[in-house]
């Protein structure tokens, strides 16, 4: 009679935190029937985490989330090096964290995907870098699976999410302005050069000719 009393008694307190503001929640414990309040060095954590999550996710033109079950260490050191080497920011998150982080903003449309095995991938300047490089890991890793994503801090769908990854990187729609630049400028400079070697040939043929006037 007295657990189910306390069993009663978690579900109404649970069901009660579930709506909580990030800043305000407290996490329980049900333990042998018994709740235990998280002491405060634990929940002043809980709440840095949040915080620095609602940052990054505000912070960021365009993110990923993403499911890394069964992914190898080593792949995972190699995927880490590759985003980081992108400008891409990517951690392991939990979901009850990333739902207090996206709540009442337009990310909140994420919660449907917030479950299992959850890892963040965002990026401050660039829209595709992202989606690319995760997508690209996800072909060659069965398990590993690309869950939701947004851009400019609306949610977007997979296909989108495949689209993104099939745009030019950074480097290379660089690469295409200055290649684009390049050939009118080199025309440019061609045609100054031959004004200038025109030009230089007709003082050239001027001042034998005013040597033969001065003679005469």
């Amino acid at each position: 009679m007295c657990l189910a009393f306390y069993d009663c008694c978690f579900f109404v307190i649970r069901y009660a935190l579930s709506s909580v503001s990030a800043e305000g929640y407290i996490l329980f414990f049900q333990k042998a029937g018994e709740f235990i309040l998280p002491n405060a060095k634990v929940l002043e954590e809980k709440k840095a985490q949040v915080a620095a999550l609602k940052a990054k996710f505000e912070g960021a033109v365009a993110g990923v989330i993403v499911d890394y079950k069964g992914t190898k260490v080593e792949d995972d050191t190699k995927l880490r090096k590759e985003l980081r080497e992108a400008g891409v920011e990517y951690s392991v998150a939990k979901n009850t964290l990333i739902r207090l982080a996206i709540d009442g903003t337009a990310l909140a449309a994420m919660d449907d995907v917030l479950n299992g095995t959850t890892a963040v991938a965002t990026s401050s300047a660039d829209y595709v870098a992202a989606a690319k490089i995760l997508s690209k890991f996800a072909e060659s890793h069965d398990n590993f699976t690309i869950k939701s994503g947004f851009l400019d801090g609306e949610v977007i769908s997979l296909e989108k999410i495949e689209s993104l990854a099939k745009l030019p990187s950074k480097e290379q729609l660089l690469t295409t302005v200055a290649f684009a630049f390049q050939a009118p400028m080199a025309s440019f400079a061609r045609a100054i050069q031959a004004i200038i070697d025109k030009n230089g040939e007709g003082a050239e043929a001027a001042e034998p000719a005013a040597e033969e006037a001065a003679a005469e």
